[in-house]
C-alpha cells in the first residue's frame, strides 16, 4: 500500500490533515488509526462524555509513574484511541489559548506561529454560531468546517456563577476566544445540533468521503527510513506485519504521548536511552519525549440548597429519559456537556495575562462519573495554567507494544503550590459572592476545615487530577536549539520526508483547553507540507488589562 502522504493518528490535528491534504484532489492520503468506531451514542451524545473518558474500548489505557508530589499516586493520562482521537472522548470545551501564548512560542524559536500568524487558522477552521452572542466577530470564523456553539444555560447557577466574579471585581468577557480571553462568562462547545463535533464528525468523514483518502486499521510500530529518509511506517494489522509507504511525506499525529514513542522506537531521540534498550540510534535528538506539560486541576465544590443541581437526573430512570430524548431529537439534558460557564483571572498583580481557568458545572461530581455523597451541589474544576513543572515520556522497553514511562513532575516547582493554593482561594471567593447565597450550603470540598497552607497542600496532593492535556513533548523551535525535535515547518530535525503535527509540538501549553490549538496545528501544518504560502497575518491586538502591573482584577 502506499499513498502521497501517510498520516498516523486521525486525532485532533490528523484529521484537520486528513482533509487539508486531499482537498484539490491532486495528492492521495493515507491516515491510520489504531482504535475503532466513534458511532456509538456514548461518544456523539454531549452529556455521556465521562463514558468514552473512561472506556477501556475507546482509552489507550495509560497511566503516569508515580508522581512523588502527589502522595506517589499513579494518574490516569487518557488518550483516544478511536476515530477522532481525544477529540471524541474529551469534554468538548473549545478554548483557542491567549494571543500572548502564540507569541511566546514565537519568541522561543516557532518562527511565523505568532499570535497573528495562528489567528487566520483559526478563523478557517470555525464556523462560530450566533454573533448576537456578543464579541467582535472579526477574530471568528464563520465557514470553517468546526462548528462552535454555546448551551443554553437555563440553570440560574450558570448565571450566578459569573455574577459572583463581576462582584469579586473581575472583569466580564462576552467572547473568551475573541479579543478578551480575560473575565467570567459563556463557555463555548464543539457540539453541533445535539452532537458531539468532533474532528471525525468536522474533517474525517468528509474527508473520507474523497476517493484520494483512504483509512487504514493498524497499530504503528516505527516510521521505516532508506539512510535518513522516511519512506514508510511499518504497521501491525489484523491481516499480519504490513509496510505501507509515502512517496511525498509521512506526518506524525499520533498524540504528545505516542508521537514522541514512535519517533523513538524508529531510532529517533535520546542517544543514551535508545542505546540502553538496544534501539539503533539513527538521529541523537535528546528533546524526543522531554518538555512533557500538563494542566493540573482540583474540584472546588459546594453543596446547593435548591435541588435544581443535575443531581436530581443522577439515577437510571432519568438517565434513559435523557438518553431517549437524544437518541430521538438530539436535544435536551443529552445535547450538551454542561460546561457553560467559565473564566479566566490573573493570580496576582504582574501576570500579564491569565494565569487561572476555571470550568463551572452545576453538579458536584468527579471525571469518573462518581457524584459527591452531599447530593445537591456546584463546582469548579480550576488550576494554573503555565505551571514551570516538566516531564517525560520514555520507553519502557524495546517492544512496540508495552506502553511508555510517563512521568509529569506534577507539583515540582515551589511556585506550583503557591499558585495552586491561590486558585482555590479564589474559588472559595467567587462562592463567597452575593449572587449564590440562595444557593449556598456547605463546602464539600476541599471542607471548611481545610484553611492553612500545610492542610490546603495536602489536599492538593490527595486530590488534584490532570486536566488532561498533555503536551510538548516534540516541541517545535530553531534548528540549532538542541531540545528542539521539528522546525517551524513541522519538520523533524535530522531526517527526510517527516514530520509531527500534533500537541506534541507546542512549545508551551497554551491557556485553555488543547484540542482547539491542536486541530489549529493540523491546519496550519497542511499548509507547511503543501508549499503552500501561509495564510496572511492578521495582527488584532488582543486586550490586556491597563493595572496589570498593579492589580490581579
Amino acid at each position: 500500500m502506499d499513498a502521497d502522504y501517510i498520516i498516523v493518528g486521525s486525532g485532533s490535528a490528523g484529521c484537520a490533515l486528513a482533509y487539508r491534504l486531499s482537498q484539490t484532489g491532486e495528492y492521495t492520503v493515507i491516515i491510520i488509526e489504531a482504535g475503532g468506531s466513534d458511532s456509538s451514542p456514548i461518544i456523539q451524545m454531549p452529556a455521556a462524555l465521562s463514558y468514552p473518558m473512561n472506556s477501556k474500548r475507546y482509552d489507550w489505557g495509560y497511566l503516569t509513574e508515580p508522581e512523588e508530589n502527589l502522595n506517589n499516586r499513579k494518574l490516569v493520562v487518557p488518550r483516544g484511541k478511536v476515530l477522532g482521537g481525544s477529540s471524541s472522548i474529551n469534554g468538548m470545551v473549545y478554548v483557542r489559548g491567549h494571543a500572548c501564548d502564540y507569541d511566546y512560542w514565537q519568541e522561543s524559536g516557532a518562527t511565523g506561529w505568532g499570535s497573528a500568524d495562528v489567528l487566520p487558522y483559526f478563523k478557517r477552521m470555525e464556523s462560530w454560531h450566533h454573533s448576537n452572542w456578543g464579541g467582535d466577530g472579526t477574530w471568528r470564523g464563520k465557514n470553517g468546517p468546526l462548528h462552535i456553539t454555546r448551551g443554553k444555560r437555563e440553570n440560574p447557577l450558570y448565571d450566578a456563577f459569573v455574577n459572583a466574579g463581576e462582584e469579586a471585581g473581575y472583569e466580564l468577557t462576552d467572547d473568551y476566544n475573541g479579543q478578551k480571553q480575560e473575565g467570567f462568562g459563556v463557555m463555548e462547545q464543539t457540539v453541533f445540533k445535539g452532537r458531539r463535533w468532533s474532528s471525525s464528525n468536522a474533517y474525517l468523514k468528509p474527508a473520507l468521503k474523497r476517493k484520494n483518502v483512504e483509512l487504514f486499521r493498524g497499530f504503528v510500530n516505527k516510521v521505516v527510513f532508506r539512510n535518513k529518509e522516511a519512506i514508510g511506517v511499518e504497521v501491525s494489522a489484523k491481516s499480519g506485519l504490513k509496510l505501507l509507504t509515502a512517496r511525498k511525506e509521512i506526518i506524525l499525529a499520533a498524540s504528545a504521548i505516542n508521537s514522541p514513542k514512535i519517533l523513538m522506537h524508529s531510532g529517533i531521540g535520546p542517544g543514551n536511552h535508545l542505546q540502553q534498550l538496544g534501539i539503533e540510534v539513527l538521529v541523537d535528538r535528546p528533546g524526543v519525549g522531554q518538555n512533557l506539560q500538563d494542566h493540573l486541576e482540583v474540584y472546588v465544590q459546594q453543596e446547593c440548597l435548591i435541588p435544581i443541581t443535575l443531581y436530581k437526573y443522577w439515577n437510571w430512570m432519568s438517565k434513559l429519559a435523557i438518553g431517549a430524548k437524544w437518541l430521538t431529537t438530539k436535544k435536551g439534558f443529552g445535547a450538551t456537556n454542561h460546561f457553560e460557564s467559565a473564566a479566566f483571572v490573573r493570580s496576582r498583580s504582574g501576570i500579564k495575562y491569565p494565569d487561572v481557568q476555571f470550568h463551572f458545572l452545576p453538579f458536584a461530581v468527579r471525571y469518573d462519573g462518581t457524584a459527591a455523597k452531599q447530593g445537591h451541589g456546584f463546582q469548579v474544576h480550576v488550576g494554573p495554567m503555565r505551571s514551570s513543572s516538566r516531564g517525560s515520556v520514555k520507553l519502557s522497553a524495546n517492544n512496540f507494544q508495552s506502553s511508555p514511562k510517563i512521568k509529569f513532575n506534577y507539583m515540582s516547582a515551589d511556585q506550583d503550590w503557591v499558585d495552586f493554593r491561590k486558585c482555590i482561594s479564589i474559588a472559595r471567593e467567587i462562592f463567597s459572592q452575593k449572587a449564590f447565597d440562595p444557593y449556598r450550603g456547605m463546602e464539600i470540598q476541599p471542607g471548611e476545615s481545610v484553611q492553612s497552607d500545610i492542610e490546603i497542600d495536602k489536599f492538593i496532593a490527595e486530590h488534584a487530577e490532570s486536566a488532561y492535556h498533555p503536551c510538548g513533548t516534540c516541541k517545535m523551535g530553531k534548528i540549532i536549539d538542541p531540545m528542539a525535535v521539528v522546525d517551524p515547518n513541522c519538520r523533524v530535525i535530522g531526517v527526510e520526508k517527516l514530520r509531527v503535527a500534533d500537541s506534541s509540538i507546542f512549545p508551551q501549553i497554551t491557556n485553555g483547553n488543547l484540542n482547539a490549538p491542536s486541530i489549529m496545528v493540523g491546519e496550519k501544518a497542511s499548509d507547511h507540507i503543501l508549499g503552500l504560502n501561509p495564510l496572511m497575518p492578521e495582527n488584532l491586538e488582543p486586550w490586556i488589562s491597563k493595572n496589570w502591573r498593579i492589580s490581579d482584577r
